[in-house]
């Protein structure tokens, strides 16, 4: 009987440790997963504040801006982006330069919340697959 307790807290000790390496392997990759998506957060976040700063009107007139989380899509057609590019902004400059969009590919939009003159005004932008650039916003 002895033999049969010993034989058993063996395989007992052997499934717990297999069961805590499989735990610190899945809790280490969404630890990098966490990580590197608030990596992409605070890069988007950047790309287009950049992109305010350069082509919005007044950019220091709007304020407490809020972003929403970074999410992708593949399902914005190459022409919706064009009809976005070539639409007129009251609070932006005209003829904002793009870079080359390559079709079919994945984006990534951020929305983004602020106040301008007293009124709580949305936008949303999209960044390429790299992000990179923003490649168009409404």
């Amino acid at each position: 009987m002895g033999s049969l307790a010993i034989s058993i807290e063996e395989d007992s000790s052997e499934i717990s440790h297999t069961f805590m390496k499989k735990l610190y392997i899945i809790i280490g990759v969404a630890i990098v997963a966490l990580v590197s998506a608030c990596t992409q957060q605070g890069e988007a976040e950047s790309i287009v504040k950049e992109f305010i700063e350069q082509n919005a009107i007044a950019p220091e007139k709007m304020e407490h801006k809020y972003f929403a989380h970074l999410d992708s899509t593949k399902v914005v057609p190459d022409s919706l982006i064009k009809v976005m590019q070539n639409n007129k902004h009251e609070l932006y400059k005209e003829n904002i330069e793009y870079p080359q969009q390559t079709s079919g590919r994945m984006l990534y939009y951020l929305r983004m919340k602020y106040v301008y003159e007293g009124d709580t005004l949305s936008q949303t932008f999209y960044l390429d697959e790299n992000l990179q650039h923003v490649v168009s916003f409404k």
